[in-house]
């Protein structure tokens, strides 16, 4: 079997496999009616099977692909994009070409005689006889391994082969001798956009061109740069859907870590009844937790000698029991000194209406009409 065809054939199945809806195409009916008759399933066509899809249906198709298009994978897949890949080709996987030793001393007549093999090569190339061509330009490499030139040289007839891996290694090799070298860059652009490597074929096209433009050169990259452009958009799109997701995470996280801290807040309170504090640090814990939660808390010092205190403490335990979503604490200055000291008790009772953290008011003494008053006043809702 013709080996060209063998590889437009192949050329066409892998494109199909990228892109099943080319089969839909008339000009290939004839295919998509052979893989049928061999219990092939095609897949629909996008544009027209529509039949038996509501609008809300659609409504939803539309909305789950604006949101996330990328679904659990992020990951870009190019072959979304619609490119001209008409000349891409399957990478060749000969094994490497023969490359120079770069330690070897180049003597004169190595160096004449490579100079030598390169011109019968390049009438060779202009003959068509690329294989021998090949030969010549290797034996070449060989001779002087220290010119960039026959690399980029064999590398141009690998393009005409239609070996791009092998032109990259040769370009590659070239741009190593010779970090300037225009041919090298050309080459190797070409290669890339041989094997469908857009971006990187524009790259290496556009620095080519500043070296030494050509004709030749702004030919491919007028088939390159469109591609190029369609994907550096699509990855754009991607990128942006990528960040809009990551902070929408971020913001589900955030929000799951403050419901988180509130509800362990709640577990550190004790709804309609009154917390007893022992220690400065029990009562930062405790204030914490209110202001976490949003709540009035009521800081109460006390002590067992009071006789006001006495007085006004039932009537604080039953405050407490009317209103459940106001935190209700109980300091004995005795007991915890350092709670008592931080706030610089100096006559109990004495009452401390906290809100967020600050300090909203104050009532001194066992006024149980002014300690009623300000609940009502910072904590309307019960």
């Amino acid at each position: 079997m013709d080996t060209e065809k063998v590889a437009e054939l192949k050329h066409l199945i892998s494109r199909c496999k990228s892109n099943p809806s080319i089969l839909q195409d008339p000009s290939l009916a004839f295919f998509k009616s052979y893989l049928q008759s061999l219990g092939a399933r095609i897949p629909p066509d996008p544009r027209t099977d529509k039949v038996g899809e509501s609008m809300s249906d659609s409504k939803e198709k539309i909305d789950a692909t604006e949101t996330d298009p990328l679904g659990e994978d992020d990951t870009i897949v190019e072959s979304d994009v619609e490119l001209d890949d008409a000349d891409v080709v399957e990478p060749d996987n000969d094994p490497p070409q023969k490359m120079g030793d770069p330690s070897v001393e180049v003597t004169e007549e190595k160096r004449d005689a490579a100079q030598t093999a390169k011109s019968k090569a390049v009438d060779f190339i202009s003959e068509g006889k690329l294989d021998e061509a090949i030969d010549l330009i290797t034996e070449a490499i060989m001779l002087n391994p220290t010119s960039a030139i026959p690399y980029a040289t064999r590398a141009s007839v690998f393009i005409k082969l239609k070996k791009p891996n092998a032109a990259i290694r040769d370009a590659n090799a070239a741009l190593e001798i010779n970090p300037d070298s225009a041919k090298g860059y050309k080459i190797r652009g070409m290669a890339m956009a041989l094997l469908g490597r857009w971006e990187e074929a524009a790259r290496d096209l556009h620095i080519a061109s500043k070296l030494d433009y050509d004709e030749e050169i702004g030919l491919v990259l007028k088939k390159v740069e469109p591609n190029a452009h369609k994907i550096e958009e699509h990855r754009r799109k991607y990128e942006r859907i990528r960040k809009e997701r990551e902070a929408k995470k971020a913001e589900i996280e955030r929000k799951q870590k403050a419901e988180a801290q509130e509800r362990d807040a709640l577990s550190a309170l004790k709804d309609g009844e009154v917390i007893g504090i022992h220690s400065a640090s029990e009562l930062e814990t405790k204030l914490n937790a209110a202001s976490k939660t949003s709540r009035l808390a009521i800081l109460y010092f006390t002590a067992t000698w009071c006789g006001p205190c006495r007085f006004i403490s039932p009537l604080y335990v039953n405050l407490a029991g009317k209103h459940p979503k106001v935190v209700f604490l109980k300091v004995d200055i005795d007991e915890a000194r350092d709670a008592a000291a931080r706030w610089n008790i100096s006559s109990v009772p004495t009452f401390y209406f906290i809100k967020d953290g600050k300090e909203l008011d104050k009532v001194v003494g066992a006024d149980k009409s002014a300690l009623e008053r300000k609940i009502e006043q910072y904590s309307p809702t019960k």
